[in-house]
């Protein structure tokens, strides 16, 4: 495959925008082509790029040769269409969060596998430079053992208006939306989540989903995370991953990432903060060369099946009332710690 990767995009909403940008500035991934049910949208777009646009994705399908497809549409419609090009053998790069149900999820695994072409979700934190760099930290052992991981994604923002807020569309609320980036990130950062444990926020907003929401999260080898995450109240903390080892901390911000060993004395910026186009242009250039056969993927489509069953345990636990639940495809039933509600079939 020579070139730059050929990629279609279905869906020309607002992270779209943001994934435009991060096309203009790829070296390996272009864009050729843009589908949306609104035709005025997708000939906006397409106009940045001098490509064609079409109303429907099969259509785009039919009219271009594409290597590749970006998905950046609401949930509810990624397994369909997401289905349709890997059942083609196009690769396939779907905006997070994969599906709204792990069923679903497990289904597109499948037909990456079978037809031997790429999945995976877009999860822009995970190649952001600073979190790349944390992880390497962490690999170093100057940390220590990871105990704990806090995580903070809160603002204002009105969700009235906002497909969003539809649970029909979007599976649920701000757990699903900020929460799948939270959880991609703990995976990433501290290894596989094994339970959860969701209490909801009083509600502010007149939404039919849940606004704000309070996480607890465990890992296999015992880290400790939580999640603060909402639409509606603003937390001021300047680090969005606290990141606590027994010999030291990493604290990834908004405008400066550092570290600190339990040994020195002052903290030491390593990064300049936490750059959106930047990455969602590294997640192109991945995906592009993994299509390529030149490196792996970050994220790959085990990676995004285990997200959908961690925030499917999380919904299971909200429904409750706050009761610990384990992540069905990591923890068995024999094996759950005392108290814990198994998920079968559903979870990380």
């Amino acid at each position: 495959m020579a070139g730059k990767l050929r990629f279609g995009l279905v869906g020309a909403g607002s992270i779209a925008q943001s994934y435009a940008q991060a096309f203009k500035q790829s070296e390996q991934a272009e864009l050729v082509a843009v589908a949306d049910v609104r035709l005025d949208a997708a000939r906006a777009m397409a106009e940045g790029f001098n490509c064609r646009s079409f109303g429907s994705y099969e259509e785009m399908f039919r009219e271009t040769k594409l290597d590749a497809v970006l998905v950046c549409t609401p949930p509810v419609s990624h397994p369909e269409i997401c289905l349709f090009f890997l059942e083609k053998k196009i690769h396939v790069l779907c905006e997070k969060p994969l599906s709204i149900s792990s069923s679903d999820a497990r289904r597109m695994l499948e037909a990456a596998h079978s037809q031997g072409v790429l999945l995976s979700m877009g999860s822009k934190f995970r190649y952001v430079d600073d979190v790349v760099r944390a992880k390497s930290l962490v690999a170093s052992g100057i940390l220590g053992e990871i105990v704990r991981l806090e995580n903070v994604f809160t603002s204002r923002v009105d969700m009235a208006p906002r497909w969003n807020s539809d649970p029909v569309r979007s599976g649920g609320g701000v757990l699903i939306d900020n929460g799948t980036h939270s959880v991609d990130i703990m995976r990433y950062l501290a290894g596989p989540v094994t339970a959860v444990q969701v209490t909801e926020v009083k509600r502010v907003q007149d939404i039919p989903v849940e606004d704000s929401v309070h996480v607890c999260a465990r890992t296999a080898s015992g880290v400790i995370g939580t999640f603060d995450l909402s639409w509606s109240l603003q937390s001021g903390v300047s680090s969005y991953i606290n990141l606590c080892g027994t010999r030291g901390t990493v604290a990834l911000g908004w405008q400066e990432s550092r570290y600190k060993v339990a040994s020195g004395r002052d903290w030491e910026v390593f990064g300049k903060g936490y750059d959106k186009i930047q990455g969602l242009r590294s997640q192109l250039e991945n995906f592009a060369r993994a299509a390529r056969g030149e490196e792996r993927l970050l994220i790959c489509a085990e990676d995004a099946v285990a997200s959908v069953e961690v925030i499917e345990a999380c919904y299971e636990s909200l429904r409750s009332g706050g009761d610990w639940v384990a992540v069905g495809s990591q923890v068995s039933a024999e094996g759950a710690p005392a108290g814990l509600k198994v998920v079968q079939g559903k979870g990380a």
